[in-house]
């Protein structure tokens, strides 16, 4: 039976979007969908509008240029085109898959939503399944050499990075919420000090600090940033670069490579620390739902892969210390 054709959008974002075919109008009011209303960063928005603009070609190739007559095959043809590549795309793995299939279910239910389309064919389709992939964790001393390889000089830059770093691991922010902070989001004044962090969605938290962070954050404040100011403009930010700007992302992660490097720690990312941070948490014997709490989980359940990281290593604890018996 042939799938229902449905009649042109039912409302239009600019003028100009007459010019548009359906697909291209419609991923054009997803798109504003997802970042005035559920306020997506800019990373998650560039990801997404990649992978529907290739959806969009995907359609054309096969004669649609509306979502009336898409059906279910259609859908399922390019998660198949995902998985194998083509002469213009290279194979994604299954986690890059999964995203991009859930984008495409998020758009056709967006269009089922805005009138466009009486039908959904994409509810059905089910991205490709994910080996399971415990995150990685480095060992307390590992984050000692990280933060000793950023030298002792006392020079600004040297105090920045000892800061950033410290902060990374001692609060298990994310980069993105690290190089986002403002001088006014910390709190070295009373007796508990803290930072808040701002993470996906916009949701805000407030997280202690540990001794080290902290007196790294009061050493960089104190001693650095203000001569790091008078090199450029200033501003609020926290963490600045060299000309007295805000520290990119990019500039974060070229002073942990650089770290890593002159400590010979091969492999450590900032998402790692974010990791050693929980891990080393509940290893101490933290409950999960604080967990949860510090590194922003919107569910318990994310966080709860942790556990299995903590089980995983007691139990190959066990196993070497068990006596074995002998022949």
């Amino acid at each position: 039976m042939d799938s229902p054709r449905c009649g042109p959008p039912t409302h239009r974002r600019h003028d100009q979007e007459d010019t548009l075919s359906e697909t291209e109008a419609v991923l054009s009011s997803y798109l504003a969908h997802l970042a005035v209303e559920r306020g997506l960063a800019a990373n998650t928005l560039a990801s997404y509008r990649r992978d529907l603009l290739r959806y969009l070609e995907h359609l054309k190739s096969r004669g649609h240029v509306t979502f009336g007559g898409v059906a279910e095959g259609d859908v399922a043809a390019f998660v198949a085109a995902l998985r194998e590549g083509d002469e213009a795309h290279q194979a994604l793995v299954a986690a890059s898959a999964a995203r991009a299939v859930s984008a495409v279910r998020g758009l056709h239910r967006f269009a089922l939503t805005q009138g466009v389309c009486r039908h959904d064919p994409a509810h059905q389709v089910r991205p490709p399944r994910q080996l399971r992939r415990l995150p990685k964790a480095i060992s307390v001393r590992d984050v000692e050499r990280l933060i000793a390889a950023c030298g002792s000089d006392g020079a600004p830059l040297t105090l920045r990075n000892r800061a950033l770093l410290g902060l990374l691991y001692g609060t298990g922010a994310r980069i993105s919420e690290a190089v986002g902070l403002c001088v006014d989001d910390v709190d070295l004044e009373t007796g508990a000090w803290r930072v808040r962090l701002r993470g996906k969605g916009g949701r805000a938290r407030l997280v202690p600090l540990g001794g080290f962070a902290g007196e790294a954050l009061r050493a960089y404040l104190a001693r650095a940033r203000p001569r790091i100011v008078s090199q450029g403009r200033g501003g609020p930010g926290l963490f600045l670069n060299a000309r007295g700007g805000r520290l990119t992302r990019q500039g974060a992660w070229e002073v942990l490579r650089g770290a890593a490097e002159r400590g010979g720690l091969d492999g450590v990312s900032p998402h790692m620390l974010r990791h050693s941070f929980a891990t080393h948490l509940l290893d101490g014997g933290a409950d999960v739902r604080l967990v949860q709490e510090l590194l922003g989980h919107a569910s318990v359940t994310t966080t709860q892969v942790y556990t299995q990281v903590t089980v995983d290593k007691l139990r190959g604890v066990c196993a070497a210390a068990r006596p074995r018996t002998r022949d």
